[in-house]
């Protein structure tokens, strides 16, 4: 006998796809971004206040005015009196930046000659202040290059050059305010 194999039993798919995941809703979701955001405006809220803080906290220390600066800055040359080499190189400096700082001049890189040909085209200084400059500059140039070793008195009479110019070309007084016309400022908190 013989049998059909082709009318045989129909066949059964049994492997299926995987069903997709589900989304389960997280009802908390919500919270933890609110927390976030909380979290990061307190750090900005904490590091503006700290900021703040740190600006009113800053003292402003006043710039010191060049004649003052250069005053004390003679005074403490006077130490080196006994050194004339010494001396006499910071007088001279001591001097050289006053100009530049109070005038605007190039003066310590420059050679004496060049500061007091450029000095003589100008009329920040009188004719008298500018000789004197240029005794004293070379006075110091002939102890600082030439080995010339003066005296106490002629270093003293240097010193004394160098403070009548400072003196002289000082910038007028500014006017006091009255406490009455300055501005109301709020005290800050410590």
């Amino acid at each position: 006998m013989m049998t059909n194999t082709s009318a045989a039993a129909p066949v059964v798919y049994d492997i299926r796809d995987i069903k997709p995941p589900i989304d389960i809703p997280n009802s908390l979701a919500w919270l933890w971004w609110t927390l976030r955001i909380l979290a990061v405006l307190v750090v900005l809220y904490l590091l503006w206040r700290y900021w703040r803080q740190r600006s009113a906290q800053m003292v402003v220390i006043p710039r010191v005015p060049p004649h003052v600066h250069a005053r004390q800055k003679l005074a403490e040359a006077l130490a080196l009196i006994a050194q004339p080499k010494p001396f006499c190189i910071e007088v001279s400096d001591i001097t050289r930046v006053y100009l530049e700082q109070r005038f605007n001049f190039h003066a310590p890189e420059r050679t004496t000659e060049e500061f007091l040909r450029e000095l003589g085209g100008t009329s920040l200084l009188t004719r008298e202040q500018k000789e004197s400059l240029a005794r004293f500059l070379e006075s110091c140039d002939l102890v600082k290059f030439a080995k010339y070793e003066p005296g106490e008195p002629e270093l003293r009479a240097l010193h004394q050059s160098a403070a009548r110019l400072i003196d002289e070309t000082e910038p007028p007084a500014e006017p006091e305010q009255d406490p009455e016309d300055e501005p109301f400022t709020l005290p800050t908190q410590p």
